[in-house]
């Protein structure tokens, strides 16, 4: 599984999870970050999570199938 940080930007105070998504590469665009969710193949501290808009703060853990994001 692959590791990995990502800091928010300082003047932000959440990131959206299909932003982050994209952002990372771990989707091909903003469509297929949205299947991913809505397919529950994401899950936001241990809980499948549906909602695609849902806003990750410091502290919370993504994973999904060979990821696990720690946002700082």
């Amino acid at each position: 599984m692959k590791e990995i940080s990502f800091k928010i930007i300082n003047d932000q105070p959440y990131i959206e999870l299909i932003k982050l998504l994209q952002t990372l590469s771990i989707a091909q665009s903003g469509g297929h970050a949205k299947i991913m969710v809505s397919e529950g193949q994401v899950s936001v501290n241990g809980a499948i999570e549906l909602r695609k808009r849902n806003k990750l703060r410091v502290g919370d853990l993504v994973e999904l199938e060979g990821f696990r994001v720690t946002i700082l």
